[in-house]
């Protein structure tokens, strides 16, 4: 089943994470929306700078540290996606309370490993 997803934390970097995972969802077959703080486009996925209302988002994955998260809490729990994925370095205990107090999945997990193991 393909899932629609949100990079948040995109970056035009080749070396980062946000930058593989926009790849590997693609390859993979999954509809990709991606915010970051720089404009740009990596295989075909427009970074939008400014927040968007995406609808239908079945994961937010989410390529920010914690310090940074905190601005968006209230915006990405305005998405109702159905799960959020903190990958590496991301993992917060305060956001998960939220998620949960909200209704929405969370999972600590790479997204890269998922994909590659079939388990996204």
């Amino acid at each position: 089943m393909k899932k629609k997803t949100l990079v948040f934390g995109a970056s035009t970097n080749s070396q980062r994470y946000s930058y593989f995972a926009i790849e590997r969802l693609k390859h993979f077959g999954h509809e990709v929306v991606a915010f970051g703080l720089k404009e740009g486009n990596v295989a075909g996925v427009t970074i939008d700078t400014e927040l968007q209302q995406y609808k239908d988002l079945d994961t937010v994955t989410l390529y920010l540290n914690p310090q940074r998260q905190e601005e968006y809490y209230d915006y990405i729990i305005s998405l109702q996606p159905k799960r959020v994925i903190f990958n590496p370095g991301t993992e917060n205990l305060e956001f998960y309370k939220l998620l949960k107090e909200n209704h929405i999945d969370f999972e600590v997990a790479c997204t890269l490993v998922l994909l590659s193991t079939n388990q996204y």
